[in-house]
């Protein structure tokens, strides 16, 4: 089986007390989609806000005083949000995975259908390299294009545009679930945080979601 699921660095939440988070280890990935407890959400959208938590250049408004303003404050005003993570993809039956590289962000995932409609490859970051190529009606996953013996995943074109749909429907489950998190979590800023999550996975802002949320996207 195959299993294909949108991905989010987590930051090290060391210290941190603004709301609740989930003792997820640092620096691995937390997949996203409408599952996730309330710890979890607190814990990616840490995350998301510490990507964005750069020295204000001189067209911002200054970084406010309080703790959480502070914190917030390149999340709410950097035009270009960045999350960084990607896709994951996973054989089941191999036991092979693979991870987006370092500096790759989960906006870059609209790259994968480039392989299916566009040039036939992407990659996506770097220490690893993974690369996705089309040969024909199949696309090889090369975990570490860096590799001469690197792993690889074989699927079928119309499995992973399947699981691509899915990727992007576990986003908008997972941002509508921010909405109604941040409304409790963050009343005062909701709407802009929901809004700066909306461009970061590059999706209209959302409100709470109304359906149980799927499993994963998977193919046999």
């Amino acid at each position: 089986m195959i299993v294909l699921q949108p991905v989010l660095e987590v930051s090290d939440p060391a210290g941190f007390t603004l709301w609740p988070v989930a003792g997820i280890e640092p620096y691995g990935f937390l997949p996203l989609s409408g599952a996730l407890a309330p710890a979890e959400v607190g814990t990616a959208i840490m995350s998301i806000a510490a990507h964005n938590d750069v020295v204000p250049a001189d067209d911002r408004p200054p970084r406010p005083a309080d703790p959480l303003g502070s914190f917030l404050h390149g999340l709410l005003t950097v035009d270009d949000v960045f999350a960084s993570g990607g896709l994951r993809v996973t054989d089941t039956a191999t036991g092979v995975t693979l991870l987006p590289g370092c500096c790759n962000g989960l906006e870059e995932r609209h790259d994968w259908f480039d392989v299916l409609d566009g040039d036939g490859w992407a990659s996506f970051g770097h220490d690893p390299s993974p690369l996705a190529e089309r040969h024909g009606d199949a696309v090889r996953l090369t975990v570490d294009a860096d590799r001469d013996d690197s792993p690889v995943i074989e699927l079928a074109v119309g499995d992973l545009r399947h699981l691509l749909t899915g990727a992007e429907r576990d986003l908008t489950e997972f941002l509508a679930l921010t909405a109604a998190w941040a409304v409790r979590q963050l009343p005062d800023h909701a709407a802009q945080v929901t809004a700066a999550l909306g461009r970061a996975l590059l999706l209209p802002a959302q409100g709470p979601p109304s359906a149980s949320p799927r499993r994963p996207g998977t193919v046999a």
